[in-house]
């Protein structure tokens, strides 16, 4: 698969989401052998500001690429300025986000409420490609609400522009994440324009992902919130989509010891404090619908240091 001048190995991509994919995030993603991982996406006036957190959430060293980079906002020139920036952090793609539906983004302008200013839209997104030589992509939903469905023309108008890939979520805004998502939508966005697309919305397993590249037409596929505590999805639609095999899910041992690698790798990257607090979500993930699961959630979620947390989770291996 490519994207603009960026190849992929494969069509699996890890989906940028806010508070997840980090560095620590991307570096377990892609040792599983997707494609494709994404930054958590990142406000363009917070980067013209340079506030420190918002820079380092662009920290990928000793990362391997591909990488995309995404960015939001709703001025043209802000958000080109920022392209540039993150052009500059190493950014082998830059991600508009068009899809965001939180409240506290969509108020602002920004995210899927772009969807419902196209000339807007089309405005930021040859703003930045004039400013930049990265592919830049676009991320949308399939509209604001089921009665403003305009997915396809906002993908012709956004390429047109200069786009070189679109990625559809199956979902309006006012779905959230609710709800079945429609991939009609994203096989009608394939018809319509002649760069890649990519499906996200409801691929859970190996099986989805091909049933929506057939279902579609899609060049690609990405994958969410499935691979929250189970990295092991994306190298199994790899896989999957490569051979028709099937991998095996992973044991008890496996969960528990890429969970101890996630903390080691945030406690590298962030600092033992922050290690500590953000791990008690991740750890749930990973042994989510286990035995005992809400008694470790509890656990975690008590503990204090990282000799704590190790204790906990190392338990687990002398439990199995």
């Amino acid at each position: 698969m490519k994207i603009g001048s960026v190849r992929l190995d494969n069509p699996v991509i890890a989906a940028p989401m806010a508070g997840v994919t980090d560095r620590a995030f991307r570096i377990i993603a892609r040792e599983t052998g997707c494609g494709l991982v994404c930054t958590e996406m990142v406000s363009d006036q917070a980067l013209l500001y340079g506030n420190p957190k918002t820079c380092g959430l662009l920290d990928i060293s000793g990362e391997t690429g591909p990488i995309s980079m995404q960015i939001f906002g709703s001025n043209a020139a802000y958000m080109a300025a920022a392209a540039a920036i993150v052009e500059s952090r190493g950014a082998w793609l830059i991600d508009i986000n068009m899809g965001c539906p939180t409240p506290k983004i969509v108020k602002n302008g920004e995210g899927s409420a772009l969807m419902k200013e196209p000339d807007r839209a089309v405005e930021i997104v040859k703003a930045v490609v004039e400013r930049v030589q990265a592919p830049v992509t676009v991320k949308m939903r399939k509209g604001w609400d089921e009665s403003s469905v305009n997915a396809v023309e906002l993908a012709r108008l956004v390429v047109d522009a200069g786009a070189a890939a679109v990625t559809v979520h199956g979902r309006t805004r006012s779905q959230f994440y609710a709800g079945k998502a429609d991939w009609e939508i994203i096989a009608a966005v394939k018809r319509a324009v002649d760069v890649p697309v990519i499906g996200n919305g409801d691929i859970r397993t190996p099986q989805d992902a091909l049933s929506m590249m057939e279902q579609t037409g899609c060049d690609g596929v990405m994958i969410g919130r499935a691979a929250l505590g189970n990295p092991w999805v994306l190298s199994q639609t790899v896989r999957y989509l490569e051979t028709g095999e099937l991998l095996p899910g992973p044991t008890i041992q496996e969960r528990v010891k890429k969970a101890l690698k996630h903390f080691e790798l945030l406690i590298k990257i962030k600092g033992e404090t922050v290690a500590v607090w953000e791990i008690r979500k991740h750890a749930a993930w990973y042994m989510k619908g286990l035995r005992g699961a809400a008694r470790l959630r509890e656990h975690v979620n008590k503990a204090n240091s990282v000799e704590e947390i190790k204790n906990i989770l190392n338990g687990l291996l002398h439990e199995v």
